[in-house]
């Protein structure tokens, strides 16, 4: 079966209660309250995004995260009552997408759910529908102006393909998470001039919830794709305190 969401948190209540509040908006979801028991919902349905609880009685929504991101690539939104920094940036670190803490409004988790799951069915449908193309544009494009046939060329050798929404460095295809393509696009779109955080919130991810603590790790996946060397990186500059820049 196919599903919107998938809820995994060991407290039934929340778990039963948050899924039948989005099931009434139309947000088909299940829930599930254990690690096993997630793992084999997963190898048995389709699943858009997950909304995962660090606690999962003997065993760790991080341990599950790191498992899941092995086979899939749908959003991984972490919600946990701890608040603690190395939570959250160990969360976004092994593949969240992002951390929402407990207590939350429902109202407003809906719409951040909303908000994400309009994103990744939408780069899923752009891909599949560009994905018979690709081969074709990729040998028509040798020799040819790159970004008329879907590339943006970021440096020598590297370029954006704004189609199959993948990074191509040195030939090499690399995929780029939904998150991770918007930050890079905008800014691209931006060249020569510094983003600022709260630009790149509104502009390149339209999500007025999430905080400006994501932006260095999604920053640093990308530099992990994109530069010869993440830790002295050349073409995506960070200006402290302000954004970041490809100049």
């Amino acid at each position: 079966m196919m599903y919107k969401c998938l809820i995994v948190d060991d407290d039934l209540t929340i778990a039963e209660n948050t899924a039948e509040y989005f099931n009434i908006f139309d947000i088909s979801t299940a829930f599930v309250t254990g690690y096993d028991e997630a793992v084999s919902f997963l190898e048995k349905n389709e699943v858009s995004l997950v909304l995962l609880d660090i606690n999962l009685g003997d065993r760790s929504g991080f341990e599950l995260c790191k498992k899941i991101r092995l086979e899939f690539e749908m959003p991984i939104l972490f919600i946990s009552a701890r608040k603690s920094d190395d939570d959250i940036l160990t969360a976004l670190n092994i593949g969240g997408d992002d951390y929402i803490s407990k207590p939350f409004s429902m109202n407003i988790l809906l719409a951040k759910v909303k908000a994400v799951l309009k994103r990744y069915e939408k780069a899923v449908s752009m891909a599949q529908g560009a994905g018979g193309a690709c081969e074709q544009d990729r040998t028509d494009m040798e020799g040819a102006d790159s970004e008329s046939y879907g590339r943006i060329r970021i440096s020598d050798n590297i370029y954006l393909d704004t189609q199959a929404y993948k990074l191509v460095k040195n030939g090499v295809e690399t995929e780029l998470k939904v998150r991770e393509y918007n930050m890079l696009l905008y800014i691209l779109n931006n060249r020569g001039r510094v983003v600022t955080k709260d630009e790149l919130l509104k502009g390149a991810w339209e999500d007025e919830f999430i905080g400006e603590g994501t932006l260095p790790v999604h920053a640093r996946r990308i530099r992990m794709k994109l530069e010869e060397d993440p830790d002295d990186p050349k073409i995506l500059k960070t200006i402290w305190g302000i954004g970041y820049i490809i100049e």
